[in-house]
C-alpha cells in the first residue's frame, strides 16, 4: 500500500503489467470521431424527442430545444478545450477529477455511467417499437417474446462488433451514421415535396384548463417539462472525449469533430422538430408515438411497400446511436475500473484491445433496466428510461462546466492547444442551464420514480466509494497520475490545496 493521498483518497502502486493489460489502440481520425459523436445522438431525431410534445406542446418543446441547444454549444466549446488539455479515456471524469478532486471525479464518473448505460436501453426500446410497427402496424400489440427478442438480438450483435475491435466499431459507426442522416434528409424533402407537411398540425394539442394558446397548451410549465426531451436531440455528443486515447491526433481532431458534430445536430433538430411534428396526426399523435419517424413516413407515403422499406432503413438511426453509445459505456466503465473506482477486473482488455468485460456488463445492466421498467413503469418505458439518462447526464454537465471554470483559475499554466472562444462566461451559462434541466427531470410526475431510483443508485455508489474504493485507487492510471503530479507540485510551491 502506498502512502500517497489526495483528500479522502489513498493510492496503491501497480506493476507495469497492470497498465499493459488495460491499454487501447489509436485508430480514430476526425471523420470517424465526427461519426462517433453524431451517430451517438442521431437516434434522438428518430425517437424520444417527441414525448416533449405531449408535455409542452409545439412551442413548449421548441423553446426548450432552443435553451438546450445553447447549453450544448457552451458545453461543446468547453470540453473541446479540456479534451486537448487532458486527453484521457476518462473524458468528463478526468476533467472533474483534475479540477475538483477524486470524490467529485467519482460522482461525475457514476453519472456518466448512468447516462451511457441507460441510453442504449432507451434506444433498444425504440428499436423494438420500430420493429413492432413494421410487423404489427401502427398501434399494434406485439407479444413479449417479440419485444424481448428484439432487445437481446440488438445488444448481442452490436456488443459483439464493439468487442471485435475499435477500428471495426468506428467504421461501422461511420456507415450507419451516414445512412441515418440520409434517411432523415429523405424524410425532410419528402414531407415538403409531397405537400404532407401542414403547419396547422403543429398546434393541434388542445389547450388545458387555464391556458388559451394551442402552441403552449400547458403554459410556461410545459417548457420546463419539455427540457429533458429537448436534450434528446443532443444527448451523448459529449462522449467524444472518451475516445481521446484512441485518437491519432487528439489536439487537432477532437475540437474539429466536436464543433462539426454539434453544427450537424443543430440543423437536424430544427428540421425534425418542425417537419416530423407537422405530418400525419400532428403534435397530438406524434407526442405519444413510439416510432415518430416511422409514423411520419407512413403519413407521407401511405402504408405501402415504400413506407415499409423506408421504415426498415430508418432503423439505421437507432442502430447508429445504439452502436456508438455501447462504445461509450465500455470506455467509461473501463477508465473508472482502471483507476480503481470500480472493481479492477472490469477494465482488462481482450486480444482486440477492447474492454470486453465492461461491454458485456453494461449490456446486462441496460437490458435489466429496460425489462424492469417494461413491467413496472406507468408510462412509456422509453420515456421513463430517457429521464433516467438525462438525469445522469445533466449532473455531469454541471460538474464539467464548473470544472472548466476552476481549471481556468487554478491551472492557468495548463497547456491548452485549443481554447474555447466562449471562455468562462460560456461555461457559466452552460452550468446554469444544466441546473435548470436537472430540476426539470422531476417535472413529470409519472417519471419521478425512475429518476428517484437513479438517484438512489448514485447514493449506493457513493457508499461503495467511501467504504471501499477510495482507499484502493491506482496511482498510475493516466487520469490519476496527472492529477497527483499537479497536486504535488502545488504542495511544493506552498499552495497545498486538499482534494475534495
Amino acid at each position: 500500500m502506498s502512502d500517497r493521498r489526495d483528500g479522502f483518497a489513498r493510492y496503491e502502486e501497480v506493476s507495469g503489467d497492470y497498465l499493459e493489460q488495460r491499454s487501447l489502440e489509436k485508430k480514430a481520425g476526425w471523420v470517424l470521431l465526427w461519426a462517433l459523436g453524431v451517430g451517438a445522438v442521431i437516434s434522438g431525431d428518430y425517437f424520444g424527442w417527441n414525448f416533449g410534445l405531449a408535455v409542452g406542446g409545439f412551442w413548449g418543446l421548441a423553446v426548450a430545444t432552443f435553451a438546450m441547444a445553447i447549453m450544448y454549444i457552451c458545453m461543446v466549446f468547453s470540453i473541446a478545450e479540456l479534451s486537448t488539455a487532458l486527453p484521457y479515456a476518462g473524458g468528463f471524469y478526468s476533467f472533474v477529477r483534475n479540477a475538483l478532486g477524486p470524490t467529485w471525479g467519482f460522482v461525475c464518473g457514476v453519472t456518466d455511467t448512468i447516462e451511457y448505460v441507460v441510453t442504449p436501453a432507451v434506444i433498444v426500446v425504440g428499436i423494438g417499437g420500430l420493429l413492432k410497427t413494421l410487423v404489427y402496424g401502427t398501434g399494434g400489440e406485439a407479444p413479449l417474446l417479440f419485444t424481448f427478442g428484439s432487445w437481446f438480438l440488438a445488444y448481442g450483435l452490436f456488443v459483439w462488433i464493439n468487442i471485435r475491435g475499435v477500428e471495426l466499431t468506428l467504421k461501422v459507426g461511420l456507415v450507419v451514421t451516414a445512412l441515418a442522416a440520409a434517411v432523415l434528409v429523405v424524410f425532410y424533402v419528402s414531407a415538403i415535396a409531397t405537400g404532407s407537411f401542414d403547419s396547422d398540425l403543429l398546434f393541434n394539442i388542445p389547450a388545458t384548463e387555464g391556458h388559451t394558446s394551442e402552441g403552449l397548451p400547458f403554459g410556461l410549465h410545459g417548457i420546463f417539462s419539455a427540457l429533458p426531451f429537448a436534450i434528446w436531440f443532443y444527448l451523448a455528443i459529449e462522449q467524444l472525449p472518451l475516445a481521446a486515447e484512441e485518437s491519432h491526433d487528439v489536439v487537432r481532431d477532437m475540437p474539429r469533430a466536436l464543433l462539426l458534430g454539434i453544427l450537424t445536430l443543430l440543423a437536424l433538430s430544427i428540421f425534425t422538430l418542425v417537419l416530423n411534428t407537422g405530418v400525419g396526426g400532428g403534435a397530438l399523435v406524434m407526442g405519444k408515438s413510439e416510432a415518430p419517424l416511422a409514423d411520419g413516413f407512413q403519413a407521407v407515403f401511405g402504408s405501402g411497400a415504400t413506407t415499409t422499406v423506408l421504415t426498415l432503413i430508418a432503423l439505421t438511426g437507432l442502430v447508429a446511436s445504439f452502436h456508438t453509445i455501447i462504445y461509450a459505456y465500455g470506455r467509461v466503465l473501463f477508465s473508472l475500473s482502471r483507476a480503481g473506482y470500480f472493481p479492477r477486473w472490469i477494465s482488462v482488455v481482450n486480444r482486440h484491445r477492447t474492454p470486453q468485460r465492461a461491454l458485456l456488463l453494461g449490456a446486462g445492466v441496460g437490458l435489466g433496466c429496460a425489462t424492469v421498467l417494461h413491467f413496472f413503469a406507468t408510462k412509456a418505458v422509453g420515456a421513463a428510461l430517457l429521464n433516467m439518462a438525462v438525469f445522469g447526464a445533466v449532473i455531469s454537465y454541471l460538474l464539467v462546466m464548473v470544472s472548466f471554470i476552476v481549471l481556468r483559475f487554478r491551472r492557468p499554466e495548463l497547456d491548452r492547444p485549443y481554447r474555447s472562444p466562449l471562455g468562462i462566461p460560456g461555461a457559466a451559462l452552460g452550468a446554469v442551464l444544466s441546473l435548470v434541466a436537472l430540476f426539470a427531470c422531476f417535472a413529470n410526475q409519472e417519471f419521478r420514480p425512475a429518476v428517484i431510483g437513479t438517484a438512489i443508485f448514485l447514493v449506493l455508489c457513493m457508499i461503495y466509494y467511501l467504504a471501499y474504493s477510495r482507499s484502493r485507487l491506482v496511482a498510475q492510471a493516466p487520469e490519476e497520475e496527472i492529477a497527483l503530479v499537479t497536486r504535488g507540485e502545488r504542495e511544493l510551491s506552498g499552495e497545498g490545496e486538499a482534494g475534495a
